[in-house]
C-alpha cells in the first residue's frame, strides 16, 4: 500500500541515489575543506613526533596508497642515530593550493649531540583524494632532501685538537717526546715464562721506578692466543727509560721493539698529579657526561687536565651523514654529508711552572719511598714554580691537599706572633728545659735536650719546643690564628686546583695552646699553605700562591696586611740561624744565597716516635715547603730534600 501526498512530486529512484551521494560529498567536503589542507599537515606534523600516524593518510608519488604505520616505520629508520630524539617541527604558514593538490612548507629542527641545532625546511606536498580529504604524498625525501628509501641518518664526531697545559714561558708543558714500544714475537719466542721473568727483572730496574709495574701476567696468554707473527706489545717506555734497560733485553730471543713518539710531559713525574692525566673515556665518564663523551674520546683525569677538561678539548665537531645498509647488513657511509659543525679546538691552561725548578723538584723527591711533597713559590710574586708529590696513589697531590700538623715549622708563625706582641726579642733569655709540665702534661723535646738559659734566637734555631710551651700563653687565646691568618693560612684562595690553606688552633685551653705553639694540637696545614706563608715572611707580606694564570682565577684572596717590619726583619735572622747555627747546618754550604728555614718534626698519633719530617724555607726569590709522610727526623729526610732541590736549581 503506498501514501501519496498532494502536491508532492516522486523522484526517480536513480535520481534519488545521485542525489544523496551529492549531498554526502558534499557534507566530506565542508568537514575538510574548510581550512584546506592545512589541518592535514599539522596531524601529519603531530604524528612525525609521536610515532601515531593514523590520523593522516598517505600515497605515495604514483597515487598508491601507503600504510600510515609504514610510513610511521620508515620515519624512524630513516632517521637513523637520531631516532631518539625527533625534530621540533613546525608548519609555515598556510599551504599553497592548486586544485587538487598543495603544498606546504615544513621547518624541520633536530637537536644534535652537544646541544648543536640543525634547521632546515622541507615542501610537504598533498593531494585531495576521492574521498575528498587531504593525503600527504609520501617520500622519503621529506625528511631530508638526499635520503631516498633504505637510507639512514648517522652522526661522526670529529675531536678538536686538544689544547696544551702551558708553562711559565708559554711553551707546553706536554709534547711529542720519543718512546720505544717493547714487545714480543710468538714464533720467536723460544720459553715465554723464561722471557716473562727476564722481562720483569728489567722492568724494575728502571729508575725512577714504574708506577705502577709492568704487569706481565697474562704475557703467556697472550703469546699463546697471538698470530705467530705479530707483535705483542709488552709496555711503551720513554727512550731514556729503554736505554737503561737495552742492553738486558735486546737480545732476548723474541724481543721486538719499535720506535714512536707520544705526547708526554719532560718526565715521568713532571708535576704528575698538578697536571692529572689524559686517557680514553672510562666508564664513569660515558655514566656521568652521556652527551658529553663517546667510547674512544681522551678525558682529562685529575688535576689540572681534569678540572679543565672541557677548555682544553675544544668542542668536538658532528657532521650528520646518510649511511645505507650494506651487504653484511651493517651500515656503510654514502660519503653524503648533509649536516656539519666544524671542530673547535681546545684553549690553553698557562701555568706559572718552571721547567728547571719542577725537575729539581722531582729529582729532590726521587730517592724518597715515602709518601712526601715539594711546592716551591717566587717569593716576589707568590708563582707556584713548582708542585711535586713523591710514591703515592696515582693522581693525589699531597702537595696541595695534605692536612696534617706542621710541627716545629710552626714555630715560625709562633715566633712572630710573640715578636708582634713585644713579649720577647731574639735576644731575650728564655729557658729551654728538659721538661715543661702543662696542666698536668709534660712537653720535652726531641732527644730530651735541653739548653738552659739562652737567647730566643738560640731556642728557634735549636728548636727547643719547652721554651715554646712556656711562651704560649703569651700569645692569647687567638693569637696564634691571628699571626697565621696574616700569613695566609685559613684563607680563601683560588689557586686553580683545589688547595687546603690550614686550620689553625684557636681558643683552645693551656694544653692546647702549648701544642698548638710547636705545629702540633689541632693545628693542620698543607705544603702549599707552608710554602705560602713562607714567602710571606720573606716577602713581608702575604701574596696568595698562584698557579693558573689562564683562565685567571675567579677569585683570588686579596693580599695580606704589611707585616711588621721590625718583627720580620727578626725573624728572618733568626730562620738564618736555623741554617748556619742550628738544626739545619747541612744547607749552610748550599751555593746561591742565604738560605733561611726552619725544620719541624711532626708527631701524628699517641707515639712519640711516629712523626711526619718538615722543612720550609727560601733562598734568594723562592720559597719552599718539603713535607715527608712518617719521616722521623727532619734532619734525616727533609732537609736532604732540601739540599738536593737547591743544589739542582738552575744558577
Amino acid at each position: 500500500m503506498h501514501l501519496s501526498y498532494p502536491g508532492r512530486r516522486r523522484l526517480h529512484p536513480a535520481l534519488a541515489l545521485l542525489t544523496a551521494t551529492a549531498l554526502a560529498a558534499g557534507a566530506l567536503t565542508g568537514c575538510s575543506s574548510d581550512d584546506g589542507p592545512k589541518d592535514t599537515v599539522d596531524a601529519f606534523l603531530t604524528g612525525w613526533r609521536s610515532g601515531d600516524l593514523q590520523k593522516v593518510g598517505f600515497v605515495d608519488p604514483t597515487g598508491a596508497k601507503v600504510p600510515a604505520a609504514d610510513v610511521a616505520r620508515e620515519i624512524r629508520e630513516l632517521s637513523g642515530e637520531l631516532a631518539t630524539t625527533p625534530p621540533a617541527l613546525r608548519r609555515m604558514g598556510d599551504p599553497t593550493v592548486t586544485k587538487g593538490t598543495a603544498t606546504a612548507t615544513v621547518a624541520v629542527e633536530w637537536t644534535l649531540p652537544g646541544d648543536t641545532r640543525w634547521a632546515y625546511e622541507r615542501p610537504v606536498r598533498l593531494t585531495r583524494g576521492r574521498d575528498d580529504r587531504w593525503q600527504v604524498i609520501w617520500e622519503p625525501a621529506v625528511v631530508q632532501e638526499q635520503l631516498t628509501r633504505g637510507d639512514r641518518l648517522g652522526l661522526r664526531r670529529d675531536t678538536g685538537k686538544r689544547a696544551a697545559v702551558l708553562d711559565a714561558a708559554g711553551q707546553p708543558v706536554v709534547a711529542p717526546r720519543p718512546v720505544v714500544r717493547v714487545g714480543v714475537q710468538p714464533n720467536e719466542v723460544t720459553d715465554v715464562r723464561r722471557l716473562s721473568r727476564q722481562l720483569d727483572t728489567a722492568f724494575r730496574a728502571i729508575r725512577p721506578a714504574l708506577v705502577p709495574a709492568v704487569d706481565l701476567s697474562d704475557l703467556p696468554k697472550r703469546v699463546a692466543e697471538a698470530e705467530p707473527g705479530a707483535f705483542v706489545e709488552v709496555v711503551t717506555l720513554r727512550r731514556d727509560a729503554y736505554l737503561q734497560i737495552k742492553p738486558r733485553i735486546y737480545d732476548l730471543a723474541g724481543t721486538k721493539f719499535r720506535d714512536d713518539t707520544l705526547d708526554l710531559a719532560p718526565t715521568r713525574e713532571f708535576a704528575r698529579a698538578v697536571l692529572g692525566s689524559v686517557d680514553p673515556a672510562q666508564a664513569d665518564d660515558l655514566a656521568k657526561f652521556p652527551d658529553r663523551y663517546v667510547a674512544g674520546d681522551l678525558v682529562g683525569h685529575g688535576g689540572l687536565q681534569g678540572r679543565h677538561d672541557e677548555r682544553l678539548r675544544g668542542v668536538p665537531g658532528l657532521t650528520v651523514i646518510v649511511q645505507r645498509p650494506g651487504e653484511d647488513g651493517k651500515l656503510v657511509p654514502t660519503g653524503d654529508e648533509v649536516f656539519r659543525r666544524e671542530p673547535q679546538p681546545g684553549q690553553p691552561v698557562k701555568t706559572t711552572l718552571d721547567v728547571a725548578v719542577q725537575n729539581a723538584a722531582d729529582t729532590a723527591l726521587r730517592p724518597e719511598k715515602r709518601r712526601s711533597a715539594l711546592v716551591a713559590v717566587r717569593v716576589s710574586d707568590g708563582a707556584v714554580l713548582a708542585a711535586a708529590n713523591g710514591p703515592g696513589p696515582a693522581g693525589e697531590n699531597l702537595a696541595f691537599t695534605a692536612q696534617v700538623p706542621p710541627g716545629s715549622t710552626f714555630k715560625m708563625v709562633s715566633a712572630l706572633g710573640l715578636l708582634d706582641r713585644g713579649t720577647v726579642t731574639p735576644d731575650a733569655p728564655v729557658d729551654c728545659p728538659k721538661l715543661f709540665p702543662v696542666e698536668g702534661r709534660s712537653f720535652k723535646n726531641s732527644d730530651d735536650f735541653a739548653l738552659g738559659r739562652v737567647p730566643f734566637r738560640t731556642d728557634f734555631a735549636k728548636s727547643c719546643n719547652t721554651a715554646f710551651a712556656a711562651l704560649a700563653p703569651q700569645l692569647g687565646a687567638d693569637g696564634l690564628a691571628v699571626t697565621g691568618r696574616a700569613l695566609g693560612l685559613e684563607g680563601q684562595w683560588d689557586v686553580g686546583l683545589d688547595a687546603f690553606t690550614g686550620k689553625v688552633s684557636a681558643n683552645g685551653g693551656g694544653t692546647e695552646q702549648a701544642a698548638a705553639a710547636i705545629g702540633q694540637g689541632t693545628t693542620v696545614v698543607s705544603p702549599v699553605a707552608m710554602a705560602g706563608a713562607t714567602a710571606a715572611v720573606a716577602r713581608g707580606r702575604f701574596v696568595q700562591p698562584k698557579l693558573v694564570l689562564d683562565p685567571a682565577p675567579a677569585k683570588p684572596a686579596a693580599d695580606g696586611p704589611e707585616l711588621k717590619a721590625e718583627s720580620v726583619t727578626a725573624l728572618r735572622a733568626m730562620m738564618r740561624e736555623v741554617v748556619t747555627a742550628g738544626t739545619a747546618t747541612a744547607l749552610a754550604d748550599v751555593p746561591g744565597d742565604p738560605v733561611h728555614g726552619k725544620t719541624g718534626t711532626a708527631e701524628y698519633d699517641n707515639n712519640p716516635k711516629n712523626t711526619h719530617a718538615w722543612f720550609v724555607g727560601w733562598q734568594g726569590d723562592v720559597a719552599f715547603a718539603v713535607f715527608v709522610e712518617k719521616g722521623g727526623a727532619s734532619t734525616d729526610t727533609a732537609v736532604p730534600i732540601v739540599e738536593r732541590f737547591l743544589r739542582a736549581l738552575p744558577r
